[in-house]
């Protein structure tokens, strides 16, 4: 819906790090291929896990649906503490409502619609995460080099 998506499968060098089957790491866009190969090499991440966690949001059309959330992660911080994190990974510009137009197109419509689609998963997926005392964040192209 957004242009160019590069998908696939990715084949992790610390296979015992992900949480899951190792075998079956889908990537869905350029953006999480670089952060998985961030959390498979980085030595501070003991454990990660790609769309492990399901959190239930209620969508536009007042229903519960299920929001498979991009990564868990379980970090060494420096000072020895270990913490969890649930990590949404998107370009920059789909954290931002769609720039008003003005005329309303159809594409603006299919924008606008995805955006607060995405405000209701990453709302729930916040009170997840503080509920479990883990973190939550939204990493974008800023945040991943």
């Amino acid at each position: 819906m957004y242009g160019k998506c590069y998908t696939g499968i990715y084949k992790p060098e610390n296979p015992d790090k992900y949480d899951g089957d190792p075998t079956n790491i889908v990537y869905r866009s350029g953006l999480e291929l670089k952060f998985f190969r961030y959390v498979d090499l980085n030595k501070n991440i003991l454990k990660w896990g790609s769309e492990t966690i399901v959190v239930p949001y209620v969508g536009l059309d007042g229903k519960t649906h299920r929001y498979y959330i991009d990564l868990w992660v379980r970090v060494k911080t420096k000072k020895g503490e270990i913490k969890e994190c649930l990590c949404e990974i998107k370009p920059l510009e789909f954290t931002k409502p769609p720039k008003k137009q003005k005329r309303i197109t159809k594409q603006w419509k299919l924008k606008y619609k995805q955006w607060l689609t995405n405000q209701s998963k990453w709302d729930s997926a916040k009170k997840f995460a503080k509920q479990k005392g883990w973190g939550w964040e939204i990493l974008t192209e800023q945040d991943i080099q």
